[in-house]
């Protein structure tokens, strides 16, 4: 009987949800419910709810084929559902509350609800092991937050659970009133509210008002439990009927702990209630913002008849959840402190405060590798800057990974940890590969990774374990991740890996005494110059080429070190910040060497050039008899040291004979400097993407390959060979349907008139962002994997399209407008023929502006 209670009964779902079963019902027993069509598993109930990928009814065909028996939906699903159970509800997230509602009432199970933004797990977990001592307790405190953590969670309760310990995470306003109506919770939680995680919130007090709204819920004779220390969620006390407990470390609080003593296996501390004492208490908890989710859960404990001393035994024997800073065997007798489920801003400064504190007892190397935060907010900057500052005071090498991670890089830099000891890379495979190329742990390193889920660091973690056993104590990716919504209209996304792979595609077509320069000017091709720099140097690639000595020094300014070329003119008043900084500029004439010389003699300092040589393109460089001249004068210059010669190609990209008579000129012009002056180079360079692909002999001492780094071919009659991959994607996202009736025009000029009723959607997006007015559109976009016609011009920030073929569209769904959607694709070539253009353009139009992630 506890086996069946323990599942979702189909019969029970439709009557508390006044749902419909479409056909005959096949399974009437589901082990769980799943919203990730390609995570489910056998014998689940699929929740066919609108996703990032936006085409629902492919996800419904997914789910059946992954081995789902249940579904339930909105709209009948467009496919066979033979022996799958099909319920049809009018809004899937609400009838899944009032399942939640229905179940916590026939059972009667008493609720905890437990919120805030950080410690949400430890907490319920803490309490749900207090409880366990005299109580049934139902408590998933490893399951994933997000809008339906309520419904999903309470899908293996049983009956005889006296108690139910459930996370209420919130991301955006109203939130909170749908969890705690649904919930109903008799005793709330609230562990704290932060000055820099605030998530979709515009400011902790709105965060604050939001928490208010489930203290306020709580019935008569119900317990607020009241962070202490924490003044904005002090302050929630003020209103609520219920009964008020607080914790914390601050005088004043009803339970308080105090004279806490970090160690490496865990914290001592003494506590008071009262007039009851406890002194020497020891838990395996390393971060003091921890020892509050404790207190918490004595709290609750003591609220429930559950005596002081029961309960600290039973924290005792309590352990960090997988990824919430959980101790594991490092390789070479190392530690490992694992954060990689949700390690946020709290976490990272909870370790920082530890490494602190230990580092006064404990002589150890200690490293620290921070990822991207999930969610990090607003004030994303401020958050990232104030780790980086706190790190740099207290750890001897920083790792970053990911854009945002990056900013926590650049501040410990300012704030003076020397730059061979913090390193930034784009991926985990990049940090990886950067650790075991400099660095070999053996029992005096403790390495501390705090990130969170979504950049994937579980990997950096696995990849420093004494045990391939430990596997099983990292966090899995939460299930169900697809409840999260895009914070942007339209936003790029960036496959750092395939930028990576192309990379050392590129670097297998060379031989091993070429090099390879990353061209990552305007903005790495739009794709992000700091993480496509970072990505290409951790993957093969020596130099970094730029057009202006501006964009090379926002790449050091990053703290990017390697040799840079600005290849544009560089006016001499920038050279001083050129020779400052070591970026190699580009000469063509006497004039220009001559007032660099000017320059550095000023500074005290040198500037090294290399020569650019119009070989036939007839842009930027000196002719061919010119050159030789040039390399006399610069030989005269005390100042200036000529340390390469290039050239450009203009027809590399065409089946032409030209590019080989521009390699001649070329190789003539080397031949007439080194008869007349004796001078060689070290680098003599020529070849971008095309030649790199097509013309071998061109490859030199170095190549500058910049459109084939992203995966983009060079053009319609040079293209890349199999295995280079498109980095780049573009989404936005369905703001508006409407069906416009016969003969209505659309868009500025009424440049297209519907000729019947046409459904057609808006879109978000605009030349505004970089999407592309005229004198063509791209001609289509991707909605639910089908191609859909853009109607009319392209307005600033808007687009309309058709999806008059497209029935089952909706507001929210996500649009591809570069990249794949389901089997169908749209390429930046294709959008490039459309507009009359090419594809170099049309990723270079993604403004900067727009988010990449």
């Amino acid at each position: 009987m506890d086996d069946i209670s323990e599942m979702i009964n189909l019969y029970e779902f439709v009557t508390a949800t006044n749902g419909q079963i479409l056909g005959e019902p096949a399974a009437q027993l589901f082990d769980a419910f799943s919203a990730d069509a390609a995570q489910i598993k056998q014998g689940q109930m699929f929740v066919a709810i609108a996703t990032p990928e936006g085409d629902i009814q492919a996800n419904i065909r997914q789910a059946i084929q992954n081995g789902a028996r249940g579904l339930i939906c909105k709209n009948p699903p467009q496919c066979d559902t033979d022996g799958v159970s099909v319920v049809m509800v009018r809004d899937v997230v609400g009838a899944l509350m009032q399942w939640a509602q229905y179940m916590l009432g026939r059972y009667g199970t008493q609720v905890i609800g437990v919120a805030g933004v950080a410690g949400k797990s430890i907490t319920a977990d803490a309490i749900g092991r207090v409880l366990s001592t005299r109580y049934a307790v139902h408590s998933k405190p490893d399951a994933a937050d997000g809008r339906l953590s309520v419904p999903f969670a309470l899908a293996s309760l049983k009956p005889s659970d006296q108690f139910t310990v459930l996370k209420l995470s919130m991301s955006e306003v109203g939130e909170m009133g749908a969890l705690a109506e649904a919930a109903q919770p008799q005793t709330a939680v609230i562990t704290n509210i932060s000055n820099y995680h605030m998530g979709g919130f515009a400011s902790p007090d709105q965060m604050a008002e939001e928490m208010r709204v489930l203290v306020d819920l709580l019935p008569p004779g119900g317990v607020a439990v009241i962070n202490h220390d924490d003044d904005r969620v002090r302050g929630l006390a003020t209103t609520t009927r219920a009964d008020v407990s607080t914790y914390g470390t601050s005088f004043g609080a009803d339970m308080m702990a105090y004279n806490i003593q970090a160690g490496d296996d865990g914290t001592v501390f003494d506590l008071r209630m009262g007039n009851e004492r406890h002194n020497g208490i020891k838990v395996s908890f390393l971060s003091k913002h921890h020892i509050n989710c404790l207190l918490a859960a004595l709290q609750v404990g003591l609220h429930h008849d559950i005596p002081l001393a029961d309960g600290l035994r039973a924290l005792g024997e309590l352990s960090p959840l997988p990824g919430r800073l959980r101790p594991l065997d490092g390789r070479g007798g190392s530690r490992l402190i694992d954060g990689t489920y949700g390690g946020g801003v709290l976490s990272a400064m909870g370790m920082l405060d530890w490494l602190e504190e230990t580092r006064k007892t404990a002589e150890r190397r200690v490293f620290f590798m921070l990822g991207d935060i999930d969610n990090p907010g607003k004030n994303h900057a401020a958050v990232y800057r104030a780790i980086g500052q706190r790190a740099a005071k207290v750890v001897d090498v920083l790792f970053t990974q990911g854009t945002g991670a990056a900013i926590a890089g650049r501040a410990a830099l300012d704030y003076g940890l020397p730059p061979d000891r913090v390193q930034m890379t784009a991926t985990p495979q990049d940090a990886i590969k950067r650790f075991e190329r400099g660095y070999q742990l053996d029992a005096d390193d403790l390495v501390v990774i705090n990130a969170g889920i979504a950049c994937g660091m579980q990997q950096f973690t696995r990849s420093l374990l004494e045990r391939e056993a430990d596997i099983a104590q990292l966090p899995a990716p939460p299930a169900d991740s697809i409840l999260s919504h895009p914070t942007r209209l339209t936003w790029l996304e960036i496959n750092y890996d395939a930028i990576a792979n192309n990379v050392r595609q590129l670097k297998a077509m060379l031989s091993a005494d070429v090099a390879l320069m990353a061209v990552v000017k305007a903005d790495a091709y739009g794709h992000g110059a700091e993480m496509t720099a970072r990505t290409a140097l951790d993957n093969g690639a020596e130099w970094l080429g730029v057009s202006s000595v501006h964009e090379a020094l926002a790449l050091r300014e990053a703290g990017i070190n390697a040799p840079i070329l600005a290849m544009n003119y560089t006016p001499p008043y920038m050279a001083r910040h050129a020779m400052l900084n070591d970026i190699t500029l580009t000469v063509f004439d006497i004039e220009t060497a001559s007032a660099y010389d000017r320059v550095a003699a000023e500074i005290n300092n040198k500037v090294t050039v290399h020569i650019k040589l119009d070989s036939g393109m007839g842009r930027i460089g000196v002719l061919p008899d010119g050159v030789v001249l040039l390399v006399r004068h610069l030989s005269s210059l005390q100042n200036v040291q000529a340390e390469g010669i290039f050239t450009h190609f203009s027809m590399a990209d065409s089946l032409s004979d030209y590019t080989e008579q521009q390699t001649e000129r070329f190789m003539a012009a080397l031949r007439d400097i080194q008869s007349a002056t004796g001078r060689t180079f070290k680098y003599v360079h020529a070849a971008n993407s095309a030649a790199t692909v097509a013309h071998p002999a061109a490859h030199f001492d170095l190549v500058r390959p910049g459109i084939a780094l992203y995966g983009l071919h060079p053009s319609d009659d040079v293209t890349l060979p199999e295995g280079f991959q498109p980095a780049l994607t573009w989404k936005t996202l369905i703001a508006q349907i409407k069906t416009l009736p016969a003969g209505h025009p659309i868009g500025y000029g009424n440049t297209y008139i519907t000729e019947k009723p046409e459904r057609v959607a808006l879109l978000p997006v605009g030349y505004g962002d970089g999407y592309r007015r005229g004198p063509q559109n791209a001609g289509e976009v991707l909605v639910r994997g089908q191609r859909a016609p853009i109607r009319g011009r392209v307005s600033m920030e808007k687009t309309i399209i058709s999806i008059e073929h497209i029935p089952q569209a909706a507001v929210g769904d996500e649009v591809v407008l570069i990249g794949k959607q389901g089997s169908a694709q749209i390429t930046a070539e294709q959008v490039a023929a459309n507009i009359g253009t090419i594809n170099y353009e049309i990723t270079c139009n993604a403004l900067p502006r727009l988010p990449r992630r």
